[in-house]
């Protein structure tokens, strides 16, 4: 933080979103950093959801990842024409040789393993031809050092994926990386956090929320 700004507020909020729904996540197929996939019509209905609940908050900037389906669950709040920034540090894990791809029974087994070793805390150990955990949270460093870095963005939102929020919010909340998968997701649920500039500190006030999407037929 420059020592040139004094900020109005000690506290920065973070309306952390997963995208909205995909025929691909319909389907089971694997998404991972190297599917740039569209939102389908639910999708948008999730996208348009959260925007009515939500569009009363005034936000200072919108973070997405390099992928479209994260501009999309977000873009009616960039036609307000916020600032947005748009960072690959951000995206999916990728998943290596088998994104695209609908898994059969030996993939899902595959998938089963990798992420008992995560679990068991081998975070170094990437998958197929793609990232480990710990690759993910080495670029999502750097993004999240830049968001922090500007306090006069006082409240942001963040749309993101899956993989990538649980990894990230063990980076935020300073739990074990092995302990990603204690965080629950759904396509366009909120976690809300509050970053204390005092202490250096996240703490969580919503988790895997989606009490914007009552009423939508998933």
């Amino acid at each position: 933080m420059s020592d040139q700004y004094s900020p109005k507020s000690t506290t920065k909020t973070v309306y952390l979103i997963r995208h909205g729904e995909t025929d691909f996540n319909r389907q089971g197929v694997v998404q991972g950093s190297g599917v740039d996939s569209d939102l389908n019509e639910l999708g948008r209905i999730q996208a348009e959801a959260f925007f009515q609940y939500y569009q009363h908050i005034t936000f200072d900037k919108v973070y997405t990842s390099g992928l479209k389906r994260t501009h999309q669950s977000v873009h009616k709040f960039l036609q307000k024409n916020l600032p947005w920034e748009q960072h690959k540090g951000l995206n999916e894990i990728s998943w290596g040789v088998r994104e695209g791809k609908i898994p059969n029974s030996r993939d899902n087994e595959y998938y089963k393993v990798l992420i008992d070793s995560w679990i068991a805390g081998e975070i170094n150990t990437p998958s197929e031809g793609g990232e480990s955990p710990a690759d993910v949270i080495a670029r999502q460093k750097p993004v999240i050092d830049l968001i922090l870095s500007r306090p006069e963005e006082e409240t942001i939102l963040i749309a993101m994926h899956g993989r990538a929020i649980r990894i990230l919010l063990t980076l935020l909340l300073e739990r074990p990386l092995n302990e990603m998968d204690t965080f629950d997701h759904a396509n366009l649920c909120l976690y809300k956090l509050v970053y204390d500039y005092k202490t250096s500190s996240f703490t969580l006030e919503l988790a895997c929320d989606i009490t914007h999407l009552k009423g939508i037929s998933l």
